[in-house]
Formats: C-alpha cells, sequence, structure tokens
C-alpha cells in the first residue's frame, strides 16, 4: 500500500492515542470527517493496521523485572524449530521471541515480578521447552527507552 502524507499522519496519530474520535483525528490531519474515516478504514483492511489494544502499564501490573533470555537448541531441524516455537507460545510471561543469527537461536523478553517469580519460569518452563540445550539470562536493571510506536518514513524514491 502505497501511503501518502495523509496516511503517515494518520498512523503517526493514532500509534500515539488509538481512541481519538474520527473527528478529532479529521480535524488534525486536515481531512472531512468521511474522507478520514474511509482512509482509516482502508488502512485497517489492508492490514497495516494490525488492530487496537489498550496498554498495561507492566510495574503496576505486577510485572517489575524484564529478563532477556538466550535459548541454544541442541539441535536445529525444522521439526525441533517448530516444536520449540510452538511451546514458548504458551508461556504467558514470554511477551518476544525471536530466532537468531549468532551465538544462541532464541531471545526472549519476559516479564516477572521478582528473582523467585523467575526461578519458578526457569524450572516449570523455559527447562523443559523442546529441543533446548542452553539458557542464559540476564536482567535489565531499567529501562532506559521503549517506543510503541513504529517510525512512519515517506516512501523512498
Amino acid at each position: 500500500m502505497e501511503l501518502d502524507r495523509y496516511d503517515r499522519a494518520l498512523l503517526r496519530l493514532l500509534q500515539e492515542d488509538a481512541r481519538m474520535t474520527n473527528t478529532l483525528l479529521a480535524a488534525r490531519v486536515n481531512l472531512s470527517e468521511s474522507a478520514c474515516l474511509r482512509r482509516v478504514r482502508a488502512l485497517e483492511e489492508s492490514g497495516l493496521i494490525e488492530g487496537y489494544t489498550a496498554l498495561v502499564d507492566q510495574q503496576r501490573a505486577g510485572f517489575a523485572v524484564n529478563v532477556f533470555v538466550s535459548i541454544t537448541l541442541d539441535r536445529q531441524s525444522q521439526t525441533g524449530l517448530e516444536a520449540f516455537e510452538s511451546a514458548v507460545r504458551r508461556v504467558p510471561e514470554v511477551m518476544e521471541c525471536y530466532l537468531m543469527t549468532g551465538e544462541h537461536d532464541y531471545l526472549l523478553r519476559l516479564v516477572v515480578a521478582d528473582l523467585a517469580d523467575f526461578e519458578r519460569i526457569h524450572n516449570q518452563h523455559l527447562t523443559r521447552l523442546p529441543s533446548v540445550a542452553r539458557v542464559q539470562s540476564s536482567f535489565a536493571m531499567r529501562t532506559v527507552t521503549r517506543s510503541r510506536s513504529l517510525p512512519v518514513r515517506q516512501a523512498s524514491g
């Protein structure tokens, strides 16, 4: 989907506040309400806007600690990768999981209440995931920056 300046402005604004009314959104991007609504629906239908969600404060929800976990598998067969990925999706504390290049096979970001909570997850889930050979964990001391919005750039060309 080719984005023009209106689409880019709509994406920026909706990433800041997805509950903004169509009336306010239209006024902020200088479009009529009907044109604004058509554009937002087109962005949704194209899949560029995947959906809307509430952002829950991690600290207030009781998950004060971020843990980054590097996982090395004992084998990298397609069935081993698929089994691991299917199982890791079922661990609710895993917020992100990436298949990596380099020394480790996967990088996970977990949210936990404290060290005891992480020990529980480590013992009950991480070490029991299929094909896991090694688990290496690092605790984040604090979050320096965290963006919830993707950059919206002009088309190159």
